[in-house]
């Protein structure tokens, strides 16, 4: 049935879930993981007040305004990651390769698994097992690629499955709106839809140079998802525990705006690959070397985050602490350790839309005219 099997695991309202398992008195009831200021946003919320229209990312006070009878949560990602981490477990034990492409989001390669009990089988008692032993819900979807795979498991939402046999791709994803194609955001499709383009089908028999000529190079690639295609490989999945990023100045230095511009610079940039990477981090480090080679580092222990905002004011004050000879500096440094798989936000329970948006706006010049194009 399949010379290409992708099963993609998508874990229904994460965070939410994780809540209500815990506390049996929020089943049922519309559930909100997020922060309490006047200006934090919705970090997951569970079905029932998605029904109220709630999503992630909308701003705390509106989503309340739409449910005032909205349980908040203040949440803890900590745990959220240990249940993440179990969930990794059980498919590292079953899957020949897979990738964990969030922390609530995995895909497994199983080509090949037709010639024991089937593809369609073997999914399905893997996701059984994981709900067995987590008591979390999760959507499934299998087909050729990490697309289909990734759209039919939204599809199954929430606690559902199903599976798009081979060759069927351009079939399944003709009804459905622009949107339900993965990267397709609102003003993308706001676009489409004054060029008349509102199904998936529509758009998959645009002639692409009409898509490249309003979209520019990204129009290509829509041209493919509409059609279903997506030869994304599976990136395995690797348990990476730090990321880290020195600067050696050509003079030692005793500068101080000079040596805090580069501690800057270098946890932007590594604030960027965590990003990149789908990373947060919980510990931040700086190191400094004198003249004479003595070196000395200084750690702090955070909330999760991989956010410039939250991560330059901690680098900054562990260098006020750390720099206390008055010597010349000839190398700084920054590490960010205790790294969880995880969407980024500003502070996961404490972001802004504002913040969201001009950070989003700044990786998306660093993609592309390079991580460096945006110093301090």
């Amino acid at each position: 049935m399949f010379q290409k099997a992708i099963l993609h695991l998508d874990m229904d309202a994460f965070f939410a879930s994780v809540e209500v398992m815990k506390n049996s008195r929020l089943v049922g009831l519309p559930v909100i993981v997020g922060g309490t200021g006047g200006r934090a946003v919705v970090s997951s919320c569970s079905y029932e007040a998605r029904h109220f229209g709630i999503h992630a990312g909308m701003p705390m006070a509106i989503a309340l305004r739409r449910c005032p009878a909205a349980k908040v949560v203040r949440g803890d990602y900590e745990d959220y990651e240990k249940h993440s981490a179990i969930i990794t477990e059980i498919i590292a034990e079953e899957g020949p390769l897979f990738e964990k492409a969030s922390i609530d989001e995995f895909y497994v390669d199983i080509s090949g698994m037709d010639k024991y009990i089937g593809c369609v089988q073997w999914s399905k008692e893997l996701r059984e097992r994981i709900g067995k032993e987590t008591g979390l819900p999760l959507s499934a979807g299998l087909a050729v690629n990490k697309l289909v795979a990734k759209v039919r498991a939204g599809e199954a939402k929430p606690n559902g499955s199903g599976w798009v046999a081979d060759g069927a791709e351009r079939a399944f994803l003709a009804p459905l709106p622009v949107r339900k194609i993965p990267s397709v955001g609102r003003e993308t499709a706001r676009k489409l839809s004054l060029l008349g383009i509102r199904k998936t089908g529509t758009l998959s028999q645009v002639p692409i140079n009409l898509l490249e000529r309003e979209f520019g190079k990204p129009g290509r690639e829509l041209h493919r998802r509409a059609n279903g295609i997506d030869n994304r490989p599976i990136v395995p999945y690797t348990d990476r525990k730090s990321l880290s990023s020195e600067h050696t100045f050509q003079t030692d230095t005793l500068d101080v705006e000079a040596l805090k511009r580069c501690l800057r610079d270098l946890t932007m940039r590594l604030g960027f690959d965590l990003r990149q990477a789908g990373k947060l981090t919980a510990r931040v480090t700086v190191k400094i070397r004198y003249t004479d080679f003595n070196t000395y580092t200084r750690s702090k222990r955070i909330r999760y985050t991989a956010h410039d905002q939250q991560l330059l004011p901690v680098v900054e004050r562990l260098f006020d602490d750390l720099f206390t000879r008055r010597q010349c500096i000839r190398l700084v440094g920054v590490r960010f350790d205790q790294l969880a798989a995880g969407h980024t936000q500003l502070d996961l329970f404490n972001d802004t839309e504002e913040d969201s948006a001009l950070l989003a706006a700044m990786d998306k010049i660093r993609k592309r005219f390079g991580k460096d194009v945006l110093g301090s």
